[in-house]
């Protein structure tokens, strides 16, 4: 007599839960890893290089078979029967995983890394909550021509006196609810509007507004609104221009804080640092502080390893991982354009 009995199960909604918690966090660690070997790859002077994740299929297969056989002799005269039985099993577990990856190049490059990024929406991240302050520090060059700092190249400068300031008393407004932010549509494209005023407001707001109108010498209509546009200097005085930073250009300021070693700056593979974590202004600190040493960190947020040394930022410094975060945030942002079209798979279910 031979028994056999052979399944096969599908795994998929057992795995949804363990999978997709999985893959969001790998990404999203990798995602950190790549932004932060890039801005240590500008600081030394070499080529960004970006690769989206763009579609995960894991696929799962589990097999199993079962087999069991007797014999009986039929010789009933033998002193010691020769029967048989045996029973045989076998399981196949298959994951096969496929993950594609697009490299950032062409159109896409230039639109995530090059241009500026739409003030309209550097105001809406000030709406959604995000500090003025520290928004406006990472991302603008220049707000109404008042130029803030800068560390890199040609462009090294000290900030206007009155560039900080103003972003204190942006910064009060917004905790006031005297600064907000609308859209509107003018032809193909939306416009960010400013709204500057309070319904209600102490003595203090009345300062800061007025010092803001005064700092960037707007007036704005009955409403309290002007309009934000992109340049160095306004049309006239119901507008804001704001000067703002390209991914590149923000990678390059956050790398000029990095602590390289000193012998990397005495051998000229690096220049020194511009930013320095012992300034007396904290907006001359390092926007993110990223340190570095021959041996892996113990406890760190994200780290790296290039060209022999590691660089990491520390997991308890929760102010360089706000801002780090911002610059995920900001890629996002630089996400411009057509969305490309995803291409449609089949999978097998086995």
């Amino acid at each position: 007599m031979v028994l056999s009995a052979a399944g096969c199960a599908s795994l998929g909604p057992a795995t949804v839960q363990r999978d997709r918690v999985d893959y969001i966090s790998a990404i999203a660690e990798s995602w950190k890893e790549q932004t932060l070997l890039n801005v240590v790859r500008l600081r030394y002077g070499d080529a960004s290089s970006f690769a989206d994740v763009s579609s995960v299929i894991s696929g799962y297969t589990f097999q199993g078979g079962l087999s069991a056989g007797a014999s009986i002799s039929s010789d009933l005269t033998a002193t010691i029967p020769s029967n048989l039985v045996t029973v045989n099993g076998n399981a196949t577990y298959i994951d096969r995983p496929t993950i594609t990856y697009t490299p950032l190049t062409g159109d896409k490059f230039a639109r995530s890394l090059l241009r500026p990024l739409p003030p309209s929406e550097i105001f809406e991240l000030v709406q959604a909550g995000y500090p003025a302050d520290n928004v406006l520090l990472l991302t603008a060059r220049a707000i109404n021509g008042i130029y803030n700092r800068s560390g890199i190249g040609a462009r090294a400068r000290q900030a206007d006196p009155e560039f900080y300031p103003l972003l204190d008393a942006l910064r009060r407004l917004q905790l006031s609810g005297a600064v907000s932010v609308r859209l509107v549509k003018r032809g193909v494209e939306e416009v960010g509007m400013l709204i500057l005023t309070a319904a209600q407001r102490a003595q203090s707001v009345d300062q800061d507004l007025q010092f803001v109108r005064r700092t960037l010498g707007v007036t704005p209509d009955r409403n309290g609104e002007v309009s934000v546009s992109f340049g160095l200097l306004p049309h006239g005085p119901s507008e804001i221009a704001l000067l703002t930073r390209s991914m590149a250009e923000i990678l390059l300021e956050v790398g000029a804080g990095i602590e390289v070693p000193a012998d990397h700056v005495a051998q000229g593979r690096t220049a020194a640092s511009t930013r320095q974590a012992g300034s007396e202004d904290p907006r001359d600190r390092p926007f993110v502080r990223i340190r570095s040493s021959a041996s892996p960190p113990g406890d760190s947020y994200a780290a790296v390893r290039y060209r022999g040394t590691w660089y990491w930022i520390d997991d308890d410094d929760i102010a360089s991982k706000r801002i780090f975060s911002f610059l995920l945030i900001f890629f996002s942002l630089a996400e411009t354009g057509v969305t490309p079209q995803v291409p449609v798979l089949t999978v097998p279910a086995n």
